[in-house]
């Protein structure tokens, strides 16, 4: 690559019309493969385990090593991409998690394995921010723009709906290696399309390398605690106390802090974010127990399991779109009640599951969760983006993600800690907690949010 970027030429409307097309197709491949691997996984996790022993404890750390390193670093990833240009962070992005992932596919035991995953988080965080910002320099017409970024966000929506359901079937048609190596290709072609795309810009972006670095050690000491426990978790918890404070009194000097605390006294940015937090604790850390469920309780084969999330995530894009446009006509606020009132409900439906209950029935029962996180997210980010100014909505939305990524760990860390010791008393204690997660953060819409 050459040393400097040569700057985009946009046309009338942003690039000519072939240029733009190549540059979001080359985007929306990534952002795609990048949410892909964020469901992919979990239908995969009991054969990761037969190959490699390691418990629950392993299992919860190869889905954690991703979403966290993932999480953490898209802090600053934001900044990164504007610095470094968005087609070079991309292309840096995509052969990293190219190469990660035939690292995870090729790994001889569960530590490379995980070690991997990290590595694939953190290309995934300079992927997401990079491959936005290719889409909004591709098109500078609002108009097209913004039906550029719906589709753009449709394509990572449709790869979470399709991941449990092409990891099942990845692992019973090759093995657990097949989700790892089909992102081999992709990443190839994501590369190959962005050859085509024109080069980004740089420019100056702050970056709070000390914020940054404290945010990670807290995170993942706070997830080891939880997922170990013992002694060495109680150390764990000590030093995330210990680099939590001193995050926090480091952000509150600096000029440019990865989390403005500034942010948080809007009350709606408040609601917003611990809306988001309920939805990311109970459909991801559900979605790990119940690929578990399927498999290990009910001895199904991975498609199986696979298909038996179908139900609820091919109604995701489809529900996003009437919350969306929900949201637009009568505020954020009714459908984020009704959202997440659903969620809640449907949290305490899935109570009466056990080992018996017909796995259809068990698929169609998750749906009204599902569903109630679906009709929450596009309104409570609508929320919060209103709720910002307009200079302040990216680093808004890097915080709002961040801490949905950050939650959606911990709450598989939690849950399967939970049901280590019992899977069915576990399942229920985690369902509990999902309901009461929503109960509260549903009160909270209904006092503040959209106001």
């Amino acid at each position: 690559m050459p040393t400097t970027a040569t700057p985009l030429k946009p046309h009338a409307g942003g690039l000519s019309p072939s240029s733009a097309v190549l540059t979001l197709t080359a985007a929306l491949l990534g952002f795609a493969l990048i949410s892909l691997d964020a469901s992919v996984v979990n239908v995969a996790l009991p054969s990761i385990e037969d190959a490699f022993g390691g418990g629950m404890s392993g299992l919860q750390w190869v889905v954690d090593a991703y979403t966290l390193s993932f999480a953490a670093l898209m802090l600053s990833t934001g900044a990164f991409s504007d610095r470094a240009g968005a087609s070079r962070a991309y292309a840096i992005g995509i052969a990293v998690f190219t190469l990660a992932s035939a690292a995870c596919g090729l790994a001889p035991n569960l530590p490379a394995l995980i070690g991997a995953r990290v590595a694939q988080g953190v290309a995934a965080a300079v992927v997401l921010p990079a491959s936005l910002s290719l889409v909004r320099q591709a098109y500078t017409e609002p108009a097209k723009r913004a039906r550029a970024v719906a589709t753009w966000a449709a394509g990572g929506a449709v790869a979470v709906a399709l991941g449990p359901v092409a990891g099942g079937a990845l692992t019973t048609i090759w093995d657990w290696r097949g989700v790892f190596f089909i992102n081999l290709p992709l990443g190839a072609v994501a590369l190959l399309l962005l050859l085509r795309a024109p080069r980004s810009e740089r420019r100056p972006a702050p970056l709070d390398l000390p914020g940054q670095l404290l945010a990670v050690i807290t995170l993942t000491a706070v997830t080891f605690a939880v997922i170990e426990g013992g002694v060495t978790g109680i150390v764990a918890l000590l030093v995330a106390i210990l680099a939590g404070v001193l995050f926090v009194r480091i952000e509150l000097r600096r000029s440019h802090p990865v989390v403005p605390f500034g942010l948080f006294r809007s009350r709606t940015v408040s609601v917003a974010v611990a809306s988001g937090v309920a939805c990311s604790v109970a459909f991801f850390g559900l979605v790990f127990l119940f690929s578990l469920f399927f498999q290990q309780v009910q001895g199904r084969s991975a498609l199986y399991a696979g298909l038996m999330f179908l139900p609820m995530t091919g109604l995701i894009g489809v529900t996003n779109l009437v919350s969306g446009k929900m949201a637009a006509r009568h505020g954020a606020r009714l459908p984020m009640l009704i959202g997440q009132s659903l969620a809640a409900l449907g949290s305490l439906v899935l109570l009466c599951v056990d080992e018996s209950t017909p796995p259809l029935l068990v698929a169609w029962l998750l749906v009204p969760m599902a569903l109630g996180c679906a009709l929450t997210v596009p309104p409570l980010t609508i929320a919060m983006m209103d709720a910002v100014p307009a200079e302040r909505a990216g680093l808004a939305a890097g915080v709002l993600n961040s801490a949905r990524q950050v939650s959606g760990g911990l709450g598989i860390a939690v849950f399967g800690a939970l049901v280590s010791d019992g899977f069915t008393a576990g399942l229920r204690e985690s369902l509990t907690i999902s309901a009461a997660l929503f109960t509260v953060t549903a009160f909270l819409s209904f006092r503040r949010a959209g106001r």
